[in-house]
């Protein structure tokens, strides 16, 4: 059994495609939000929302196309829209540099923690399987944030196997995916979806005496 500390570790590299922008300061500290462009082998890109403290733009602003690579955790969000609740997935950032001669598009997640709502088994239109868990991940001052995950062939089935209240390590990648909505007085909307996309699954043994 793989025995882990609580992990929430984000490791980027892409191109910017949009920012930064202000978005809010708290306790006197400024945040940005940008938009990292990161390629699949398929050749799909993912656009994953980045919320950058100040400090760390360093007085400059990162060009549109500029490589970063980057370090966080996935932090999520609740926010209103259209009178409802909607979680707002982002990576927040805690260390930012440029990319080197050696870049190379990198997407890699690892999390640890709790599966809070019942897994949901189903197939997708070729057939293959599918699981779709919500994982809370807890972080200082009793706060948690809930990631969206889905696995995937056998994976799929080991999660669907899965209890609430179980803990867990996955290793994945963050991946963005359009779909289309109606919306009564607008019609068809485009909108995208954020979620862990995870390649690897794993129940963690919270005994210490435990291997």
């Amino acid at each position: 059994m793989l025995k882990i500390t609580d992990i929430n570790k984000v490791r980027l590299s892409g191109r910017v495609l949009e920012g930064p922008e202000y978005s809010h300061k708290t306790y006197g500290e400024a945040f940005y939000l940008m938009l990292l462009g990161i390629f699949r082998k398929s050749g799909n890109e993912d656009r994953i929302r980045l919320i950058v403290p100040e400090k760390l733009l360093g007085g400059r602003s990162p060009k549109e196309n500029e490589l970063l690579d980057i370090c966080g955790q996935i932090r999520t969000y609740n926010r209103r829209e259209n009178g409802r609740s909607k979680l707002e997935i982002m990576v927040f950032v805690q260390d930012i540099s440029r990319g080197g001669n050696d870049f190379c598009y990198e997407n890699e997640v690892d999390i640890e923690g709790y599966i809070c709502k019942e897994p949901v088994r189903r197939s997708s239109p070729l057939g293959r399987e599918i699981c779709d868990l919500l994982i809370a991940v807890n972080r200082p001052f009793n706060k948690s944030d809930y990631i969206p995950t889905i696995a995937w062939g056998r994976n799929a089935v080991n999660c669907s196997r899965f209890y609430v209240g179980d803990k867990v390590y996955i290793k994945g990648r963050i991946q963005s995916r359009e779909y289309r909505k109606y919306i009564e007085e607008k019609g068809l909307v485009t909108k995208t979806a954020y979620e862990l996309s995870a390649i690897r699954t794993e129940l963690v043994n919270d005994d210490p005496g435990s291997v």
